[in-house]
Order: C-alpha cells, then sequence, then structure tokens
C-alpha cells in the first residue's frame, strides 16, 4: 500500500542521516563507511556524491545555504556549491576511538547529535548539543550506539534511541533547555532481533524509526504503542525521513556492511535509497545556526 521504490541502487556500505533540503528540494543522505555525502533529485533522478575527508555520520541544512555535517573528528560545514568541506569545530572530551553519527535541529536551530565508539564494543556514547558555536553534552551518555536524537515540531519532545539496549527514550525540551529522559518504548518486546535506529517525528507527534535486522519502517504513537510498519527491500534499515513538496513522502536509507553474500541474494536492493507514500505529513527541520 505504500508503494515502496527503490529510487537510487547507491551500495551503501552504511547509509544513514537521510534528510530533506526543502531549500533545494532534494535528499541528503550519507554512506558513512565510504565517506560519501550523496544528493538525490526526486524530480530529475539526478544524483552524485562527494568525498568527505573522514566518516561522515549526518548531514544537515545550516545558514548562509552550507551544510553542517557530522565527521568522525568532529564538525564541518560543506559548500554544496563549492563542494568542499571545512572543519568548524572538535567535540571537546570525545575520544579518538569515538565518531559522530546521528543528528537533527530542534525549532531554535541548535543541533543535537550523538557520538558512539566506532568498534560498536564500548559505552563510550554520548549526546550533545551544537548551540550557535558552543558545544556541550545534553542527555544520556554511557552509549555504544547512540542514535537520532529527533524533535517533534512544537519543540517540546526530543527523542533519544539507545540502539544497542533496543531502547528509545523521550524527554521534555525547550529553548532553556532538555529534561530528564524516560523510557519510551523498548523496540525489542515487539521486534526481539531487530534494533532501532534513525528515528524522525511527523506531524501528528507520532515517532517512527528505522529498524536494523528488521527490515521495516515502525510507527509509533505519542505514548510509545506500535501503530504501524512498513516493510522495506533490505534486512538493515537504518534512517527515515519525510521529503516531497507535500511531505508525504518517506525515504530510508540502509546498509550491506554486515550481510553475507547469501543474505544479498536476499536483499539484492539492500544498499539503497527507498521512497514510499505516506498517509500523514513530516515537517521541515529548521536549518542549523552556526553562530
Amino acid at each position: 500500500m505504500a508503494n515502496v521504490r527503490t529510487v537510487l541502487a547507491a551500495d551503501s556500505k552504511l547509509g544513514e542521516g537521510v534528510l530533506w533540503d526543502a531549500r533545494r528540494e532534494i535528499v541528503w543522505f550519507v554512506d558513512i563507511k565510504r565517506h560519501r555525502l550523496w544528493h538525490y533529485d526526486p524530480d530529475t533522478g539526478s544524483n552524485s556524491y562527494s568525498q568527505a575527508p573522514e566518516q561522515i555520520g549526518w548531514a544537515i541544512p545550516a545558514e548562509e545555504g552550507l551544510l553542517l555535517c557530522g565527521l568522525k573528528d568532529g564538525l564541518y560545514t560543506f559548500d554544496p556549491e563549492a563542494k568542499e568541506f571545512a572543519k568548524l569545530a572538535d567535540v571537546p572530551g570525545e575520544p579518538a576511538s569515538n565518531r559522530l553519527n546521528d543528528a537533527c535541529t530542534d525549532p531554535w536551530g541548535r543541533v543535537w547529535f550523538g557520538s558512539m565508539d566506532d568498534s560498536e564494543g564500548k559505552t563510550s556514547g554520548r549526546f550533545y548539543v551544537f548551540d550557535r558555536g558552543d558545544i556541550r553534552p545534553a542527555g544520556p551518555d554511557g552509549i555504544t550506539i547512540t542514535n537520532g536524537p529527533a524533535v517533534n515540531q512544537a519543540g517540546n519532545r526530543i527523542y533519544f534511541t539507545d540502539t544497542t539496549a533496543q531502547t528509545i527514550h523521550v524527554a521534555e525540551l525547550s529553548q532553556s533547555g532538555v529534561g530528564v529522559p524516560r523510557p519510551f518504548v523498548n523496540t525489542g518486546a515487539l521486534f526481539p532481533d531487530a534494533y532501532p535506529d534513525g528515528p524522525v517525528v511527523d506531524t501528528e507527534g507520532y515517532l517512527w524509526t528505522g529498524l536494523y535486522l528488521g527490515g521495516k519502517v515502525a510507527r509509533f504513537t505519542p505514548d510509545g504503542a506500535l501503530d504501524m510498519t512498513i516493510d522495506l527491500p533490505a534486512r538493515d534499515v537504518t534512517k527515515m525521513a519525510f521529503g516531497g513538496r507535500d511531505l508525504r513522502t518517506g525515504y530510508a536509507t540502509s546498509a550491506i556492511k554486515n550481510m553475507t553474500p547469501d543474505d544479498m541474494k536476499q536483499y539484492p536492493e539492500a544498499g539503497g535509497l527507498y521512497a514510499f507514500d505516506l498517509p500523514v505529513a513530516g515537517f521541515v527541520q529548521t536549518e542549523a545556526k552556526l553562530s
């Protein structure tokens, strides 16, 4: 019913960070392990990637027509016209064995992002906020694989994903700060063999998440109850975004880094960028404020 289709065979080793750029009317996403920042134009099908200087976890539209990007060794800007990356800031206290993984903005243009152990073994990951040049810890810590955060349209709720623990947390949010996170949903009780990956919130306040090893995206009510799922032609679904001019097209990324040749035979379209029709709209994220 969702009319799921593969719109780009990107062969992503670890596709992530999919996001709709309303200014340019294109989709951005990354392949973390191949250091690629992709763009895809749904009107024309045109696409290309720029090579990042390090592993790149996310890219978010920012002021002055730039993108703000999270790389292994800190925050960078990317100029889509010049196709150039420029180092903006280190993340204080981050060990060299960590990398940045996922991010979003809130209505005030702050950027919320997480770090994680690149080998996916240590509990060295935590969440941060970038607030016009200031970077400070905010949200849970002691996490092996962080995902999200995701902020709702009203800007009064923020979700933090602890992927390895199969748990999504929620906290109150305001312009003055973030509250104490509390459990929102234990996805392991519903999908024992899958892991919650990148989340996003729709205009009705429902949370969507990719399910790594789960082959689908899932939608949860504001109370944490499972509402629906959409199957995708990949086993390891990583992140979802709302796009298109009406923001009713879902876009999702996937990964192949943990798949065997037999797995690839079962999921020949894995590693792609997928699109599907939705009965509810998303909303445009506020551009990141750089200063």
